[in-house]
């Protein structure tokens, strides 16, 4: 078995340094990307979407549940599916420290899939977690945002993923998608996000990166201007997947 390299701990330090000058180029360049992602133009959602879920039914103006700014998780949950994702499950398993803290800061958080709500609310029950999930049975949204494929597009062999054309792979495929909506009520599609580059969304600030208020902290501040201890906030997530 080949072994690691082994140094001295000054020559390991010397390493360690030239190494985080890089990290922190890297995250430079990461603050610079954040920013011309909020500077992206805004599409105007024009279509009425309704949705079913443990409310009902919901327009997705419903799902910003009193905020500005929306985040879908588009969850791979086909309606002949048994059962959700792994890779989709894998990403939720990762919410629930995340979803207080959001929810407190302007964005709410929906899982939308697919599969008729019954099947749904079944999974949902069994995997216990406390984000909302809704579905889009009955609607475009999931085609319209390219994350579902018809057998058509099967038949074709390509679908528009990530926004190019590439070969067919699964009826139903992962991303987020994020709105705002502005005082008079209009909707506008702001971001989406798929395949490898979901892999950075997952953290609190990897989901605000994404939104257009973005970390919304003022000049000289940091998450103490805004973050609590979770049981401190006012609304709470709770295991139902609703909020309040």
């Amino acid at each position: 078995m080949q072994t690691h390299n082994t140094v001295s701990r000054d020559e390991w330090l010397k390493a360690r340094q030239d190494l985080l000058a890089k990290e922190k180029a890297h995250l430079k360049a990461h603050d610079a990307l954040a920013r011309e992602r909020r500077a992206l133009p805004w599409v105007k959602v024009d279509k009425d979407y309704v949705f079913d879920g443990p409310n009902g039914k919901e327009t997705l103006s419903d799902l910003f549940a009193g905020r500005s700014q929306l985040i879908v998780k588009h969850f791979m949950l086909g309606p002949d599916w048994q059962e959700g994702c792994v890779g989709c499950s894998f990403g939720a398993d990762q919410l629930e420290g995340s979803l207080v803290h959001l929810v407190n800061h302007d964005v709410m958080l929906v899982a939308i899939s697919r599969a008729p709500y019954a099947k749904i609310a079944a999974f949902h029950k069994r995997m216990g977690w406390p984000f909302k999930w809704v579905s889009s049975n009955g609607n475009d949204f999931n085609f319209d945002y390219h994350v579902s494929f018809t057998e058509a597009d099967k038949a074709k062999g390509k679908v528009f993923y990530n926004f190019e054309e590439q070969p067919y792979m699964s009826d139903e495929l992962p991303g987020f998608s994020v709105f705002t909506k502005d005082e008079s009520g209009q909707i506008f599609h702001t971001y989406s996000v798929f395949a490898r580059g979901t892999e950075d969304v997952g953290t609190v600030y990897g989901f605000l990166d994404i939104t257009p208020q973005g970390r919304n902290e003022p000049p000289g501040t940091n998450l103490s201007h805004w973050v609590r201890h979770h049981d401190k906030y006012e609304e709470k997530a709770d295991k139902s997947g609703c909020h309040g």
